[in-house]
Formats: structure tokens, C-alpha cells, sequence
């Protein structure tokens, strides 16, 4: 019982996905603080703040107000995810399948060598057949004809 736990905890994916929630987690601090002290701020040049502090575009609302769509927020949030997706994939993701890699040719796994497709094997046959018969095989004939001969 205790082997399986143990072949369960040592697989890759497991691995992974554990490493990548408490990265992720830990992260969020730092992205965010990023975001809101220098992304944040350079938005702002171009968009001005509402009272509200939102940075968006502002639109007259039916009732003579105005209502701002927070263009800020939106920019943040796929900056934020950005970043960290970044940082996972060339700090965790990539050095890890170089390392696999690195396993695999250690233990003497090749990859697998893969045979003709199967449109290959029917332009070898169609090939074949027209070298055996002497008749172009390789236009299809309409309806009702027989092969055309080349």
C-alpha cells in the first residue's frame, strides 16, 4: 500500500500540478504588486482615472451620469495572468521537460519510429499500379467511364 502511494506522489503530473498551485499562489502577491505599481500607473497616461479611481472610457449613462467600463482592470488581469504563465512555463515547464528528456535518452528510450502515412501508401499503390497496368489511374474517371488511358 505504502509502494503505491509512494509510484502515485512520483508521477509527473501530480508533481506538476502541485508545484504550479503553490507557485501560483505564492506568485499572485508579487504579480499583482508589479501590476498595480508599474503596469497600472502606465495605463493611466492614456486613460485618465474616473473618481472612482477605475481607468476606463466613460459613456453616458440614460439618466444623465456617467457609467466607466474599467478597461484598467480588464488590462491587469491578462497582464497578471501573463506573467505568471511566463514564469511557470520557462521556470518550471521547460527545465523540466529538458530534464525528462535528459532521462530518457539516459535510459536508452528512443522515439518511436513511425511508418508511411496512410495517403503515402496509396499514392505508392496508385504508383505501383499504373507502372504494373500502363493506365493513369491517378485521374479520378466521371461517371459512368472507365479508366482513361495515359
Amino acid at each position: 500500500m505504502i509502494k503505491g502511494f509512494k509510484d502515485f506522489i512520483m508521477r509527473g503530473n501530480v508533481i506538476d500540478l502541485a508545484v504550479a498551485v503553490v507557485i501560483g499562489a505564492a506568485f499572485t502577491a508579487v504579480v499583482n504588486s508589479i501590476v498595480a505599481s508599474i503596469i497600472t500607473p502606465l495605463i493611466s497616461i492614456f486613460w485618465k482615472p474616473d473618481a472612482n479611481g477605475a481607468i476606463g472610457f466613460p459613456v453616458p449613462d440614460l439618466y444623465g451620469g456617467t457609467v466607466t467600463f474599467p478597461i484598467g482592470d480588464l488590462i491587469t488581469a491578462i497582464i497578471g495572468f501573463l506573467a505568471v504563465a511566463i514564469v511557470v512555463y520557462f521556470v518550471f515547464v521547460f527545465p523540466m521537460n529538458k530534464w525528462k528528456e535528459l532521462q530518457a535518452v539516459k535510459a536508452g528510450v528512443e522515439e518511436e519510429v513511425t511508418g508511411p502515412t496512410e495517403t503515402e501508401l496509396l499514392i505508392q499503390i496508385r504508383d505501383l499500379l499504373e507502372k504494373q497496368t500502363g493506365v493513369s489511374v491517378s485521374t479520378t474517371p466521371a461517371a459512368g467511364e472507365g479508366p482513361r488511358p495515359s
